[in-house]
């Protein structure tokens, strides 16, 4: 029997994490937890998953699409409009790879510790369709 497991919180390691706490409560609305710091900064929502920024030392950004530093994982975020959420994270500070494997439907963004994310198109009814893409090719 598998135990019961609700998901509560995703960590990202960094360089700052007040930093890269500040690009996605920019990018999403979520709200900073009031006690962080320059180890630890965390953004929740209530009843919401939390995403946490913590302090690396000698942190290495991931390289993608090329695995010399691996990304090990990557978030998917659905946006109304590509180009709107594009330009937007662009001016938070995000960065965009040559390599765009998404064409019309997604787009591979990095945050500015470089971690990559996706930006998929929401569609009526199921988001998951297109964040499967995204999942399949990076």
């Amino acid at each position: 029997m598998h135990p019961h497991m609700k998901l509560t919180a995703i960590t990202l390691d960094c360089p700052d994490p007040l930093v890269l706490a500040a690009f996605y409560q920019q990018a999403t609305g979520l709200e900073p937890h009031p006690e962080s710091d320059a180890d630890f900064a965390g953004l929740s929502r209530d009843g919401g998953i939390a995403i946490g920024f913590q302090r690396v030392d000698d942190y290495r950004p991931p390289r993608w699409p090329e695995q010399t530093v691996p990304q090990q994982f990557h978030l998917d975020f659905a946006v109304e409009d590509l180009d709107a959420a594009e330009t937007r994270l662009l001016e938070l500070g995000a960065g965009k790879p040559e390599h765009q494997p998404g064409g019309d439907g997604w787009r591979v963004l990095t945050d500015p510790a470089g971690h990559p994310f996706c930006l998929v198109r929401m569609r009526s009814g199921s988001q998951d369709e297109t964040a499967n893409f995204c999942e399949q090719l990076l």
